[in-house]
Order: C-alpha cells, then structure tokens, then sequence
C-alpha cells in the first residue's frame, strides 16, 4: 500500500487544510467580536498564523509542480 497514491481526499487537506483553519478563526473572530477580548485575541492570532502557513503551504505546492 505504501506504493499507491493519496487519496484526493489527502492531496486536498495537505494543500488547503491551514487555510480552511485560518477562514474558520477569522468567522470565529467575527462572531465573539467584543464579548470576549482574551478569545478575540487568540483567535486573531489563529488567522494570522494559520493564514500565514497556508499561504506557504500553497506556493510550496506550485512551485513544486514546476
């Protein structure tokens, strides 16, 4: 089995999964948005980080292709 290919499934969570993170903090953030600061920080943080490695992730994957 180590021979075969990943699943599509696998392929598209390497590829987009921090992304999908990033965008589900940044709702997140919308939603708590002045009732809970401590929370609206560190989710903050998420989107930016989670944004950041996904970005990364993405260029690394088309420039590998190339």
């Amino acid at each position: 089995m180590s021979n075969e290919n990943p699943p599509k499934l696998e392929n598209w969570r390497v590829k987009y999964g921090a992304l999908i993170i990033a965008i589900s903090c940044l709702c997140s953030v919308f939603i708590t948005w002045g009732n809970n600061w401590i929370l609206t920080c560190i989710l903050g943080l998420g989107v930016l980080i989670c944004g950041t490695i996904g970005i990364f992730d993405i260029r690394r994957t088309i420039t590998g292709k190339r």
